[in-house]
């Protein structure tokens, strides 16, 4: 059975290949791609307060999440490029990082793994 991930990637993959646009798509343009639409949407963002950033409007919450979709569409044909499962890949980076960060010493602090 397909998961809606593995769905997205094929949609993602006729969609280039409609276009003749895998000639354009190596992992290194890619995870440019995938940078620039990350800064982006981190611009909407950008000289908002911590209370404007948690409680965007509506007129703003639109191209949000248009810019969120960018970053996730060019991530997923990132990891269908490089045979990397995402959804596999971010299970065993949460394990990972609970360990790097037990709850008894990293809960309300933003330190890094190693300053703990």
């Amino acid at each position: 059975m397909r998961t809606e991930i593995q769905e997205l990637q094929a949609s993602l993959r006729d969609f280039a290949t409609e276009r003749d646009w895998g000639q354009f798509h190596s992992p290194k343009n890619l995870a440019a791609a995938l940078s620039v639409e990350a800064a982006e949407l981190l611009e909407h963002f950008q000289w908002l307060t911590e209370e404007q950033s948690r409680n965007i409007s509506e007129e703003k919450r639109g191209p949000v999440a248009e810019e969120i979709a960018d970053v996730l569409l060019y991530l997923l044909q990132l990891a269908d490029k490089l045979g990397i499962d995402p959804a596999d890949a971010a299970r065993k980076k949460m394990v990972l990082n609970a360990v790097k960060y037990p709850v008894s010493r990293a809960r309300g602090t933003m330190k890094k793994y190693s300053e703990l």
